[in-house]
């Protein structure tokens, strides 16, 4: 069995919305993000998205794999690629959003992908 939950974590909000980002943003993320951090500093803009992947062995044993990415919120959208908080999410050391640096980057780079390889890893 594997489960998934994931989330972005943004400075400026305490650390919100975290596993809540979905329910907290209600299909509009990029513009809640940007709402929020209106006025607020770089610093308050830091973001994280984060991934956890459990998966369960037939005998209970259970692996995990974590994957963050690091980065913060532009302080407007860019990019029509990915979906949620990409448009507004810049990961550190690029200066495009993920919807602007496209799927493959994504696929490659993402939290997701870093949790994937964590959790195979883990396995192995």
């Amino acid at each position: 069995m594997l489960g998934e939950d994931s989330g972005i974590e943004i400075e400026g909000l305490g650390g919100g919305p975290g596993v809540t980002s979905s329910r907290w943003a209600a299909g509009r993320e990029a513009e809640r993000a940007i709402e929020e951090l209106q006025g607020v500093a770089d610093e308050g803009r830091r973001a994280r998205y984060v991934c956890e992947l459990v998966a369960l062995a037939p005998d209970g044993t259970e692996h995990r794999g974590t994957g963050i990415l690091e980065g913060r919120i532009a302080e407007e959208p860019g990019g029509s690629a990915g979906f949620g908080f990409d448009p507004v999410f810049i990961p550190e050391g690029e200066k495009q959003t993920v919807a602007q640096l496209g799927n493959d980057w994504k696929t490659a780079n993402s939290h997701r992908a870093r949790a994937a390889r964590a959790l195979l890893e883990a396995l192995t």
